[in-house]
């Protein structure tokens, strides 16, 4: 079972981690490309590579998201598109007032 959390939310997007067993499974961006109720929507999934996906797991876990959170907007018309990719997570950074950055992990 997939569960999802919203990291972040602006005007025009949005990002999502997807849960799964319990640990982070993968991220998605979302970007409002409009005004209006049926705006269309353009999303980037990055499966971490560490939660054993299978391209035929896609449809399912984008089904979800889109269930959940984009009501309005459909992939059968256009106004849903992803592009999806498999990545692995090195690091996160954060930046610090000094100009440096410090590495979470």
């Amino acid at each position: 079972m997939i569960t999802w959390k919203r990291t972040l939310r602006t005007l025009s997007s949005e990002r999502f981690i997807a849960y799964k067993d319990g640990r982070e499974a993968a991220l998605v961006d979302l970007h409002f490309l409009g005004l209006g109720l049926r705006m269309p929507v353009s999303g980037t999934v990055v499966l971490l590579e560490s939660s054993g996906w299978r391209e035929e797991d896609v449809p399912d876990l984008l089904s979800s998201l889109d269930e959940e959170f984009l009501p309005e907007v459909d992939a059968a018309e256009g106004t849903l598109t992803y592009t999806v990719v498999m990545g692995r997570l090195i690091a996160s950074y954060e930046a610090m007032a000094d100009g440096g950055g410090e590495q979470e992990e």
